[in-house]
């Protein structure tokens, strides 16, 4: 009894148990940055999307300007 309290992971090496954790830990905060950059990258794509109309609308308004200059 005493032997199973003090090796906890019978036929397993502490290397082992090592790398399980590692990859764990990788996978947890891999996790976490795809649940935090996701909502990001909407936000961003969404800004883009915006300046996008927001130019678009400055160079027809410079574009009718000077179309209305050269006609005078």
């Amino acid at each position: 009894m005493s032997e199973e309290m003090r090796t906890p992971n019978q036929g397993q090496h502490l290397g082992d148990a090592v790398k399980g954790d590692f990859a764990t830990i990788l996978v947890g905060l891999g996790t976490m940055l795809d649940g935090a950059l996701t909502p990001l990258s909407k936000v961003v794509a969404s800004a883009l999307d915006s300046m996008t109309v927001v130019a678009h609308q400055i160079l027809d308004g410079i574009n009718n300007s000077a179309a209305g200059n050269r006609r005078q």
